[in-house]
C-alpha cells in the first residue's frame, strides 16, 4: 500500500463530518466533483469502500467508521501541535488512556486515577468507561494503556494481557434513613424480604453476594439490577432498596449519597485489577496507581496475578 495522503484523508474526514459530499466541498472550497474523485481515488488506494450512498447524503461503511476514529485522533493532535507552536511555553502533557469497567465504584475508580495526574511529568487523563470484554479489545490494539477491572483478565480470550491486583475490600449494605427503620431484628436477618438493588451480570461480585445470600436462607424482594454501580447507588439513594459496597469507601458513600450502613459482609470480598499489556508495571503513571492502591485506598498488601 502506498503511503497515506492526508490530503485525501481530510477530505474524507470532512465528508464524515458533514454526512454529505456537497457540504463537505461548501466548506473545503472545493468543487464536489473534486471531492468525490479525491474520495474514489482514497478508496483505491486502501481498498475498501468509506462510504454507502442513501438518497442525497452519505454514511460511513464499516471500515469508514474505523478509519474516522483514526482520523479524528490524527487532526486533533495536529491542532495540539499548532497550539504548542502558537504558544512556545505551552507544557505539552502525555495522554493517560484508562478503561474503567462499569461495575467498579466510580469513587474507587476516581481514587486509584487521580495521583497520574500529580506526576512530574503532565499527563492528559483519557478516561473510557464499559463492559470489561469491549475495553479488553480497545487494549489488544493498544487504545488504551490500562483497565481497572473488578475481576482478572479472562483466560478465554485471545488478548495479550496481565492481571495486577491492587486490593481488595468486603462489603457494607446501605440504605437511606427512611428504609433502615423499617428493617427488622439484627443483620443479616433484617435482609429477608426487603428491597434490594443487585449488581448486573457483568459484575464479578455478583455470584458470590447471590450465594452469600443464600447460604444466610435471605430472599429479599430484587427491584432492580444494575450493570452501572453508580446508577445503582442514585437508586439506592432515591429509597429504591437496599445495595451494597466495598468497606474502603463506606464513609464516602454514606456521605455522597446520603444513607446509612446497615451491616458489613466480610466474606463477600470486591477484588480490583489493573489488566495492562505489561508483566511488569513500569509506566509511570500506573506505577503511581499501584502504589496509592496498596498505601491508601485499600491500605493492604496486594499482588500480581
Amino acid at each position: 500500500m502506498a503511503s497515506l495522503n492526508f490530503k485525501h484523508l481530510r477530505y474524507f474526514w470532512m465528508v464524515a463530518k458533514t454526512g454529505s459530499i456537497a457540504r463537505a466541498a461548501a466548506q473545503l472550497h472545493l468543487a464536489p466533483q473534486s471531492i468525490s474523485g479525491q474520495l474514489s481515488e482514497f478508496e483505491h488506494v486502501l481498498g475498501v469502500d468509506l462510504f454507502r450512498r442513501v438518497g442525497r447524503n452519505v454514511e460511513l461503511t464499516d471500515a469508514g467508521r474505523r478509519i474516522v476514529s483514526y482520523a479524528e485522533e490524527i487532526f486533533s493532535i495536529g491542532d495540539e501541535l499548532l497550539d504548542v507552536l502558537r504558544d512556545q511555553t505551552a507544557i505539552k502533557s502525555v495522554p493517560f488512556r484508562v478503561g474503567i469497567a462499569d461495575s467498579v465504584p466510580k469513587w474507587v475508580a476516581y481514587q486509584l486515577v487521580e495521583p497520574a495526574l500529580q506526576l512530574e511529568e503532565p499527563v492528559r487523563l483519557i478516561c473510557r468507561e464499559g463492559r470489561l470484554a469491549a475495553l479488553l479489545a480497545e487494549l489488544a490494539v493498544h487504545r488504551l494503556d490500562m483497565i481497572i477491572a473488578d475481576r482478572p483478565m479472562p483466560t478465554n480470550l485471545n488478548v495479550r494481557g496481565y492481571s495486577h491486583l491492587l486490593g481488595e475490600s468486603g462489603q457494607a449494605v446501605f440504605a437511606t434513613g427512611a428504609l433502615a427503620k423499617k428493617l427488622k431484628g439484627d443483620f443479616p436477618a433484617m435482609l429477608d424480604k426487603q428491597p434490594f438493588l443487585l449488581p448486573g451480570e457483568d459484575a464479578a461480585i455478583r455470584p458470590k453476594l447471590i450465594n452469600w445470600l443464600d447460604a444466610n436462607g435471605l430472599r429479599p424482594h430484587i427491584v432492580g439490577e444494575f450493570d452501572d454501580s453508580a446508577l445503582m447507588k442514585a437508586f439506592g439513594q432515591a429509597g429504591a432498596g437496599l445495595f451494597v459496597s466495598p468497606r474502603a469507601i463506606a464513609a464516602r458513600i454514606c456521605d455522597q449519597y446520603q444513607v446509612v450502613e446497615v451491616g458489613r459482609i466480610d466474606m463477600v470480598v470486591e477484588q480490583i485489577y489493573a489488566i495492562t499489556t505489561e508483566r511488569r508495571i513500569t509506566h509511570p503513571a500506573i506505577v503511581a496507581i499501584r502504589d496509592v492502591a496498596h498505601t491508601s485506598v485499600f491500605g493492604g498488601a496486594a499482588g500480581s496475578a
